[in-house]
């Protein structure tokens, strides 16, 4: 996949790990899938507003379904748009099904995975570098996480539609704070059960 502008930023963010950056309004994020079948649990917020932040209600609502690709926009709970999809490989990415923690990793698959590192860990760690909270945290987008949905609505967490070196870009329609959690989840298929680095790079005009 290629993007337009200068390369500003690219950071390879290793297996289990969280990750934060401001990307400006204009400028573009691009996160690559290097090994497939690695889901990257996300996070937006207005940079000089975090009180302002994604909401998926509004995004689904704005966007007519429950998935994610080209041409999606991200909306915030002031149901104006944060950052815009523009480019993607790999095709329909989840909206619901949330950030793994020690409390659902014990009740989904028994109280021995309480010490296991969880995807909400990193969202509080990474999120108190720049003055986040546990109130903060809302309702997150999966890239790359297949959740199909069934007719009955339950709901399915099963293998990936990645593959190495597929990759989906954002444009940021604001100055946007994003924070990452590279998905530790090793009890589920999400991420093949051996989650793997993922790279982020933003381009855009010389800062």
């Amino acid at each position: 996949m290629t993007t337009t502008g200068t390369v500003l930023l690219r950071s390879v963010i290793p297996a289990r790990a969280a990750w934060s950056a401001t990307v400006r309004a204009g400028e573009e994020l691009t996160l690559t899938d290097l090994h497939g079948n690695q889901a990257v649990d996300f996070l937006v917020y207005e940079a000089r507003d975090t009180a302002v932040r994604y909401s998926a209600p509004d995004t689904i609502q704005a966007g007519g379904g429950i998935f994610l690709s080209t041409g999606s926009v991200l909306m915030s709970n002031e149901h104006t748009p944060l950052m815009t999809v523009t480019a993607d490989t790999c095709g329909r990415h989840d909206t619901v099904g949330g950030a793994c923690s020690k409390e659902s990793n014990t009740l989904r698959y028994g109280h021995h995975t309480w010490s296991q590192h969880a995807c909400v860990d990193n969202f509080l760690a990474e999120g108190a570098r720049h003055g986040l909270g546990k109130r903060d945290l809302v309702s997150n987008i999966n890239w790359y996480m297949n959740v199909p949905v069934e007719q009955d609505g339950t709901l399915g967490i099963v293998d990936g539609l990645s593959a190495p070196g597929l990759a989906l870009t954002l444009r940021a329609e604001t100055d946007v704070l994003v924070l990452i959690s590279n998905c530790p989840q090793i009890n589920n298929p999400c991420n093949g059960f051996d989650p793997t680095a993922v790279e982020a790079t933003i381009t855009g005009t010389s800062r």
